[in-house]
């Protein structure tokens, strides 16, 4: 099911914000509201990954025992 909305939001997006019709007029949506959007679809791919964005590690240099 996020599937079909995240591919609803792909379509919204590159689609036209409005359309008129009889000699045609568009006006395609705004570079932020695309930019907001391939923001939100990226970080719900991320946190869907099952590896971590962070990794920390403990450093123990040689002949700290």
């Amino acid at each position: 099911m996020s599937t079909d909305l995240d591919e609803t939001i792909r379509q919204n997006a590159s689609g036209p914000a409005k359309a008129a019709g009889d000699a045609g007029s568009v006006e395609q949506h705004k570079l932020t509201e695309q930019i907001e959007a391939d923001r939100y679809l990226a970080s719900k791919e991320a946190a869907r990954s099952k590896s971590r964005g962070l990794v920390i590690n403990k450093l123990v240099p040689p002949g700290a025992d």
